[in-house]
């Protein structure tokens, strides 16, 4: 006879049923939590917001899931190949019946989480030109309107204020208020700044708290304010902290100040050093004006000094007497020319009178003309009988007509 199977009596268990007893009792078998140290790999961030990778060392591997809560508590970038210790349970995952790790709190192995967020984040900003000098720029040397984005009601608020209206009361101060601390921080500072950006004539901007520990500080550590504090229209201070306290706004900001009330100090100017070097220009271009005064005084002493000065007609003088003898001359030249002149015109006279055909009629010739056309009669065949003559005698003329010519 066949022996039953099962077996009378022995409880069959589902996949189900047994993948969840497993699941109590490696749930219950580990009820503090456990602490694991391993490397990550096959990181993988799905869009539900959870993260899955593998734990590994040398000797084994183990499936890994951070859920969302957990992972937005994080403050650097995890990724493959990292070391890290974690906090967490152990579970099963039903479904697949797989044997999986549930994180509760991850820390970077040899190095805290915040230093690794900080070192990341520097090292992207960097190759990214966030910190290069070529765009820092100056801040204005007399601003009519100050920024200060920080909290409304913390001691910075009030040194920054008393130090900016001490120094330099004509400026006007705008307050845009702003969470420093806790969650939510980075993003309450990032939109003042953007606040601070749109309002109109602002010159320049502070950005700062007071001091405070690393978490405390750690809003101007993040991205955001970064990426804020770059993309400002307006010349940015950072005064976070204290003088040993640095932080990524100090390296994106045009300047950076040891302490909110330095940042003060370093966007305005003080008016009692501003003063006293007014009156300070003022003596020195008063001794400067004096002794040009006494140089000039110097050299018109020294010009009433000479001849010309002493005589000033003089000169004039001489000049005059330069004009009338250059006038003398020239009414010398022109009386000789006048007088070549009137020789050469007499010649010349003399020469005409000599050449005039009228001489000629004085020693008893005569010239006779065609009356119609004055031309001059030199040879019979210039005339025809019946034209009508005139001949010039010494004392007048005689009218005659051609009868015949041979």
């Amino acid at each position: 006879m066949t022996a039953p199977f099962p077996p009378d009596g022995v409880v069959v268990f589902s996949v189900g049923d047994l993948t969840r007893a497993v699941k109590g009792l490696l749930e219950d078998g580990f009820p503090d939590g456990v602490w694991l140290a391993g490397e990550v790999s096959n990181l993988k961030r799905h869009t539900s917001g959870h993260w899955y990778l593998t734990l590994k060392d040398r000797e084994s591997q183990l499936p890994t899931v951070i859920y969302r809560g957990v992972n937005l508590r994080i403050k650097f970038d995890l990724r493959d190949g990292m070391e890290v210790i974690v906090r967490g349970r152990v579970g099963v995952y039903v479904p697949r019946g797989e044997y999986q790790f549930l994180v509760e709190d991850l820390q970077p192995k040899g190095i805290g989480p915040l230093d690794l967020a900080y070192r990341q984040l520097k090292e992207k900003l960097s190759k990214l030109g966030y910190f290069d000098a070529s765009r820092k720029r100056p801040l204005p040397r007399f601003p009519r309107r100050v920024a200060l984005v920080t909290s409304p009601t913390g001691a910075a608020v009030r040194d920054m204020l008393e130090t900016l209206g001490r120094r330099w009361p004509r400026a006007e101060v705008w307050v845009f208020p702003a969470q420093v601390q806790g969650d939510g921080a980075a993003a309450s500072i990032a939109d003042a700044v953007r606040r601070a950006n749109v309002s109109r004539d602002v010159d320049v901007l502070i950005v700062g708290r007071g001091g405070g520990s690393l978490e405390d500080l750690w809003a101007f550590n993040e991205e955001v304010v970064a990426r804020a504090i770059y993309d400002s229209r307006i010349p940015v201070v950072s005064g976070v902290g204290h003088e040993t306290d640095f932080v990524i706004a100090d390296m994106v900001a045009d300047v950076r100040a040891l302490t909110p009330t330095d940042a003060a100090t370093k966007v305005v100017p003080d008016r009692q050093e501003f003063l006293s070097g007014l009156r300070e220009a003022e003596g020195q271009l008063r001794v400067l004006l004096l002794r040009k005064l006494d140089l000039a005084k110097r050299q018109l002493d020294d010009l009433a000094k000479r001849r010309c000065f002493r005589t000033p007609l003089e000169g004039v003088r001489e000049q005059e007497r330069r004009l009338d003898e250059w006038g003398e001359r020239l009414r010398r030249a022109v009386k000789l020319r006048l007088e070549q002149r009137r020789q050469r015109l007499e010649a010349g006279a003399a020469r005409l009178e000599t050449l005039s055909p009228l001489n000629v009629l004085a020693r008893g010739y005569s010239l006779t003309r065609r009356d119609v056309d004055q031309v001059m009669v030199r040879t019979p065949d210039q005339v025809r009988p019946g034209d009508r003559l005139v001949t010039l005698v010494e004392h007048g003329r005689i009218i005659s007509r051609v009868e015949e010519t041979a």
